[in-house]
């Protein structure tokens, strides 16, 4: 067996929780930048045979794109029998439909820009709202980890008088999967959208929250301006100050700082993209997700 994991500088750490399980030995893809703005990928060349895992997470899909395409393509260069992609947090996911008209459906493209590279695609909780499976995105083989089991035993351990608040219909999916995993009762928030930066939410039953700690849970926290909103609409309530669970803590911009401040107890995220909040580990059920596929690739190896 050789297998390889690559990855790309932000994910080195969790490639390390990786790694045994998946028995492959890591070597890291370097990734330098030049001023006129265009950056350099170099891999180790001793790929011959060599079934390769490429990690990245994709916050940054825009600047992580073309180097991963150059990655993926100097593995197969350089003797890669497979090339598969774990990306555990997958960019583009909510430019699902065409929300204004001349605008790209891009969640599409961006899919086929990936399987152009790749033999197999491993991700974490996808955005799926108008797109039911990721298997209808995508050409090669796909598994979707969900983190809802790791997120639920963590909530049962560490606050077990919770309860869950999913802060729009769109977390629902999350939220109730999680609160039957963790034995803990959950609302979902009504959100109405008035822009960009304007969202205000209202809590269906103040009453079945009484007494309990809330927890917070996005599959996505990006801007933070939906989380500030149902803060403040619990701070109204008398709640004790909630927790924060995110899948994935993209945190764009300053909101990390403004959610910090805003007066949660405490942030929580996953380790899909590496972020100081990070306390619930998935390097495990990403490394047993990889090794499925990349068995699976050795039996009709071929290159897209």
């Amino acid at each position: 067996m050789n297998r390889v994991l690559m990855p790309f500088p932000a994910d080195a750490a969790l490639a390390g929780t990786m790694n045994q399980a998946m028995q492959a030995r890591i070597a890291p893809v370097a990734w330098r930048h030049f001023p006129d703005g265009e950056s350099l990928v170099t891999l180790e060349e001793s790929l011959a045979g060599a079934d390769v895992a490429i990690l990245a997470s994709l916050r940054n899909a825009d600047a992580l794109a073309l180097p991963l395409r150059f990655a993926a393509r100097t593995a197969r260069e350089f003797g890669a029998r497979s090339v598969g992609l774990i990306a555990p947090y997958l960019g583009y996911m909510r430019q699902d439909t065409r929300f204004h008209p001349g605008e790209a459906v891009s969640t599409p493209l961006f899919a086929q820009f990936l399987e152009a590279a790749f033999d197999w695609l491993v991700t974490v909780d996808p955005h799926l709202h108008r797109v039911e499976r990721l298997q209808s995105l995508y050409r090669i083989p796909t598994v979707h980890v969900s983190a809802t089991p790791a997120v639920a035993r963590w909530i049962a351990e560490t606050v077990p008088d919770a309860v869950l608040i999913g802060p729009d219909s769109e977390s629902e999916q999350w939220v109730a999967d999680i609160a039957a995993l963790s034995g803990m009762p959950y609302q979902v928030l009504a959100k109405e959208r008035h822009g960009d930066y304007d969202v205000r939410v209202s809590l269906p039953d103040p009453a079945a929250v009484a007494g309990r700690t809330p927890v917070l849970i996005d599959d996505i926290v990006s801007s933070g301006h939906t989380i500030l909103e149902t803060l403040a609409h619990l701070r109204r309530l008398s709640l004790p100050s909630p927790l924060l669970v995110a899948i994935h803590p993209v945190f764009a911009g300053d909101a990390y700082a403004r959610l910090q401040e805003a007066g949660l107890a405490r942030i929580v995220s996953t380790d899909t993209i590496s972020h100081p909040s990070n306390a619930i580990a998935l390097g495990a059920d990403l490394a047993a997700a990889a090794s499925t596929l990349m068995t699976a690739s050795t039996d009709s190896p071929e290159d897209p």
